[in-house]
Parts: structure tokens; C-alpha cells; sequence
């Protein structure tokens, strides 16, 4: 099983409601890259409600559920802007190199209006949450950049090894809808040797802790699935969770080639353990890596997971 080692800064959610992403890959060189996206909702007329992290789900009934990740409708009379956005990406210093502590500088923009400042809504307690990756999904770490009187966003980073990653940012742009920026980048120096997953792998255990993950049908696309992921600790069920980012756990999913994302956030219950609730779905088939997030005893605790989709 691989180790996931994992900053605390202030962290923020999974399988959450993401949407998923694709973007092409472009060479970062100096690590700095433009990545667009978009989110937009429309009104049905008449009340409407819609999924802060995927506005494209509506509905004019009060009290219904994303089916995507499981967050509450929220009310929302106001259609989201049709802006688009596109987060920039830089880095000091500009070639990144493992062992070396570096800043990672985050500016949202608005796409043919470069100049126009981007107030970001706080989602889960952060403005962004930013989820790091190594491209073979070994390894998994999630950070807050904080806001600085640049107008941007920075974390201080350091890389534990040289190779490949991907970096993503979760972020909604106030008046509009939930964003997603991605960044392909190399780091240098040793680099990490790269992991090969390929099949299922649904228990995770490490210090203690063991977590299994289970669904209610089998993994095919376009279905909505009922996850579920137990929690026990030396052989005993942890009934005693703690939120973290105001949610239970955090699950984010990610596709073997990191072109598909999910963030998905854990359904209302009123217990705090040992089993958290989800809804999720898949548009592609293949395999993904799922990363789960818990706080219990004041840490956070990180497991991995390797699910197969089917067509």
C-alpha cells in the first residue's frame, strides 16, 4: 500500500461535488500554466435550487439532494453568470526542485476581462482548495493557498520527490459556479517510482486505522451509486469522528489518466461514525483512485482506495 503524506494546513473536501474535468495537458517547462473553466446554471423560473459545487444540477423542489455528490440544494433565484474563468499558475522559483521549499501562486481571472479582480466564495471553509497528485496517483496531498495583498493565492510547498504531478484547484468565483483548474507540472531531482495500480482495492489500513469501501451497485457509468466507506480503529469502530471542513470526510476520485475529477462530500447523518454515507457518479469508465479524508482524534487521516468503472 502506498503512504500518502499530508500537509495540515486547512484542508477541504472529497468526492465533494466536483465536476468532473477534462482539460488537455500542455508542457509547463516554467511551470506556468492557463487553465479555463466554466460553470453556469439556469433558471427554471419559480424558485429554484441548485448544488453550490455543481450549479448544472437544479431543481424548483426545496430539500432535494445533489445526485452527483450528495450536498443539499441551496436556494438560488439568480441565474449564475455566463462568465468564464481561467486560473493562472506560477511558481518561485520558477523550476521547481524536490527538497526545496517553493511558493505556488494562484490567480483566478475572467476570461476577456484579465484585468477585473475575482472574489472567491468560501466553499467548506476555504476559498480554494488544492489538491496535489503525482501522475501515477501515489501520492495525494491537499492544501489552502491563502489570499495576499497580490491578488493571488499562495501556499509554501515542498516536494517530497522529483517526477510528475498534477495540480487542481477547486474554486467558485462569487455570483458564479463551482470552477476547476489543472496543471501538469515536472518537478526535478530523485524522482519517486512510480506505482502500479490495476486492481480493485477497496481496504486501506495504516497506524491503526482500517477503512473498507463498498457500493450499493456494481461500478458502471452513468449510474447513481450509494457509497460507503467504514471506519474502525485497532479492530473497534470509530464512532467519534470529527468534522473537518465542516463535513465528516472528504472523498476525492480521480482518473488513472487525472483527466477526470471528482470531489464528492458525505450525505447528512446524524451519527459521527463508524460508516459516512456518499452519492456519486461516473461519466467514463476505467480506473480511478479514491482518496479519503477523516479527522479523528485531532488529525487527519488519509486513505487510498483503487476502484475499476465499467462501460
Amino acid at each position: 500500500m502506498s503512504r500518502f503524506p499530508l500537509s495540515l494546513l486547512a484542508l477541504a473536501s472529497l468526492l465533494t461535488a466536483a465536476s468532473c474535468s477534462s482539460e488537455t495537458e500542455s508542457d509547463s517547462a516554467a511551470n506556468t500554466v492557463t487553465t479555463p473553466t466554466t460553470g453556469t446554471a439556469d433558471h427554471a423560473g419559480g424558485h429554484t435550487y441548485a448544488c453550490p459545487m455543481h450549479p448544472e444540477v437544479t431543481s424548483t423542489k426545496e430539500g432535494e439532494k445533489c445526485p452527483k455528490c450528495g450536498m443539499k440544494l441551496e436556494h438560488n433565484d439568480q441565474v449564475a453568470n455566463s462568465k468564464t474563468y481561467q486560473m493562472n499558475f506560477t511558481a518561485t522559483p520558477t523550476q521547481l526542485t524536490a527538497g526545496q521549499p517553493a511558493t505556488l501562486a494562484f490567480t483566478p481571472r475572467e476570461t476577456g476581462n484579465e484585468s477585473a479582480p475575482v472574489p472567491l466564495a468560501v466553499v467548506h471553509e476555504k476559498k480554494i482548495h488544492l489538491i496535489i497528485v503525482s501522475k501515477d496517483l501515489g501520492q495525494f496531498y491537499h492544501e489552502h493557498p491563502e489570499y495576499t495583498a497580490d491578488g493571488d493565492y499562495k501556499v509554501q510547498y515542498t516536494f517530497p520527490k522529483g517526477g510528475n504531478y498534477v495540480l487542481f484547484q477547486d474554486y467558485t468565483p462569487t455570483g458564479s459556479g463551482h470552477q476547476l483548474g489543472r496543471q501538469p507540472i515536472t518537478v526535478q531531482g530523485p524522482a519517486y517510482t512510480p506505482a502500479q495500480f490495476k486492481n480493485d482495492d477497496m481496504q486501506w489500513e495504516k497506524n491503526g486505522y482500517q477503512a473498507s469501501l463498498s457500493f450499493d451497485k456494481p461500478l458502471t457509468v452513468g449510474q447513481l451509486l450509494s457509497m460507503k466507506i467504514n471506519i474502525t480503529k485497532d479492530g473497534q469502530p470509530v464512532t467519534d469522528l470529527d468534522n473537518y471542513l465542516g463535513a465528516l470526510g472528504h472523498v476525492v476520485v480521480i482518473s488513472q489518466d487525472t483527466e477526470s475529477y471528482l470531489h464528492v462530500h458525505p450525505n447528512d447523518q446524524a451519527d459521527k461514525g463508524p460508516a459516512i454515507g456518499f452519492n456519486t457518479s461516473f461519466e467514463k469508465p476505467g480506473l480511478y483512485r479514491v482518496f479519503l479524508q477523516f479527522n479523528h482524534g485531532g488529525q487527519i487521516h488519509t486513505g487510498d482506495f483503487t476502484i475499476n468503472v465499467q462501460a
